[in-house]
């Protein structure tokens, strides 16, 4: 055993031991308790192994069909180091083809896992590449053209942790599992049978797929026993379509150290953290009181997601401190942000984001049948696109389109500046090394649109037309677009070739697989 792997199990047994035996019994009988992923680092040749598997997991009593990564749902935290290079060995033992994107990882094109990186069914890929960045919380999941959401519904994400000099030296919380955990929240939707029950359909194309059951790590409303002190949460919203907004039960702040691209330059101190699907935020609570609490979802005004339980906060986690004292602080500075350099001259991008408005009405009709008026969230039928007036019989005829939903095509109608996705034609040429302004237009659109860009952490200008919150002003590679313009300074350091182009998209995977995505190169 590893010396590390030798105090990390010593550090998790004196926290146990540090219950009394009742209590101990009592706390696990009351719920599951949090299932940490695997730290995977690279072996002595630089080596990491990834299977592509299916499998069977259980939730609330009833198993279901799941897949994963080393296992039968989610996958391991893989843990890198800055300018070490790392050799990812990946099969698929799948019964379908997939890709493995590694979302918030500055890598080449070639290696990047978009919709061209296909591995085939029972096939396998090798991708060698050496993070550059700073020390980072991203993630891994599949990017396979028109079946993103179901791959990823079905189980498949993992965590990528990046270490740097910097993080080293921080007297974070460092002891994985213990006080500093990672926390994955995804939704999901179940058959009668306990399967996981995915649909693109009409409705989902237009809102996303969302379901009624939390997931934490792949279990249902866990509990974590940690030091009493600063515990360090790492959050992933992992859901394919639903925004979340993290609070802790009982009104103690939370201190953002972290987003997408890694550390801030001073830690935030926030009462609800909103985060869209596929963001990241590190954040630390103080448990030193010893009381428990719950980190809870607070409602969002998102259109599908107000339905019940989630028109209520809703639990994720259970904390419960114990008497063992924590070691890590909360630092007052963390990592140096550069300025932002001088905006005058640079090639600026406009995207705009639309939805057919077909889907729309259809979509939208689909959700307030199903689940009434409640599920709108405000919104109404004749809102933006939803003006029938707009609507002329051009932009409704696809040639393929009856009155019912079965002759449209609404595999293709979602799209940016007019277009959807083009496997084939990357949309335009950026150039290395130079900074770029993209303008993301969202306007006479009333969905959310969290835009993701591969192969770069950017700075947020201005979203939805105003500056970005404290919290959001350091590396970021998820945007929200929510009915306005968001502008953000992107700039790439690798080659995508036309081979294997960067995506730019929307992370509402129902929308993504639909056409709301481009390929470019660098």
């Amino acid at each position: 055993m590893q010396r590390r792997e030798f105090l990390k199990y010593s550090a998790a047994l004196t926290v146990a031991s540090a219950l009394p035996l009742w209590s101990r019994s009592l706390f696990a009988a009351q719920r599951p308790a949090l299932p940490v992923p695997p730290l995977l680092a690279p072996d002595a040749q630089s080596r990491i192994r990834l299977v592509v598997q299916a499998g069977e997991t259980t939730f609330a009593g009833k198993k279901a069909a799941t897949w994963g990564y080393n296992g039968a749902l989610l996958g391991p935290a893989l843990q890198l180091s800055q300018g070490k290079e790392v050799n990812v060995e990946i099969y698929n033992r799948l019964s379908e083809e997939t890709t493995v994107h590694w979302h918030g990882l500055e890598v080449p094109g070639e290696v990047d896992g978009g919709p061209q990186g296909i591995i085939k069914a029972g096939g396998s890929r090798a991708v060698s590449f050496t993070p550059t960045q700073q020390a980072a919380t991203c993630w891994f999941h599949p990017h396979q053209h028109g079946k993103t959401g179901r791959q990823v519904a079905m189980g498949l994400a993992g965590l990528v942790l990046i270490e740097d000099a910097n993080s080293r030296l921080l007297r974070l919380p460092k002891q994985w599992g213990i006080d500093d955990v990672p926390v994955i929240v995804q939704d999901k939707k179940f058959t009668p049978r306990g399967e996981i029950d995915y649909q693109l359909d009409v409705m989902s194309a237009a809102v996303g797929w969302f379901g009624d059951t939390l997931l934490t790590n792949g279990a249902i409303y866990p509990q974590h026993a940690a030091p009493r002190g600063w515990l360090r949460l790492r959050l992933l919203n992992g859901c394919n379509a639903r925004s979340l907004n993290f609070a802790a039960s009982d009104k103690r702040p939370l201190y953002v150290v972290a987003s997408d691209g890694g550390l801030l330059s001073e830690p935030v101190k926030v009462s609800e953290l909103p985060m869209l699907m596929g963001e990241r935020f590190e954040v630390l609570v103080d448990t030193r009181d010893g009381k428990p609490f719950d980190i809870v979802t607070l409602p969002v005004k998102q259109m599908g997601m107000t339905v019940a339980p989630f028109d209520k906060p809703h639990p994720v986690l259970h904390i419960q401190p114990l008497q063992v004292a924590a070691s890590g602080t909360l630092p007052d500075t963390l990592a140096s942000l550069p300025p932002l350099p001088a905006l005058d001259g640079l090639t600026q991008r406009t995207l705009q984001l639309s939805m057919d408005p077909m889907l729309d009405m259809m979509g939208m009709q689909a959700l307030r049948e199903k689940y009434g008026e409640g599920a709108m969230a405000g919104m109404s039928m004749q809102h933006g696109q939803m003006d029938h007036q707009q609507m002329d019989h051009g932009q409704m005829n696809h040639g393929q389109m009856g009155h019912g939903s079965k002759g449209f095509d609404f595999h293709n109608a979602n799209r940016i500046n007019g277009k959807a996705f083009d496997m084939n034609t990357p949309a335009f040429a950026a150039q290395k090394g130079q900074y770029e302004r993209w303008v993301i237009s969202g306007e006479g659109d009333m969905m959310l649109h969290p835009f993701h860009i591969h192969g770069t952490q950017f700075r947020i200008l201005s979203e939805n037309g105003k500056p970005p919150a404290a919290h959001r002003t350091g590396w970021k590679d998820t945007v929200n677009v929510y009915g306005a313009r968001s502008e953000v300074l992107v700039r790439f350091a690798h080659d995508a070739p036309k081979a294997y182009p960067y995506m730019a998209h929307c992370h509402l995977l129902e929308h993504e697989d639909t056409g709301m995505m481009l390929g470019f190169t660098v």
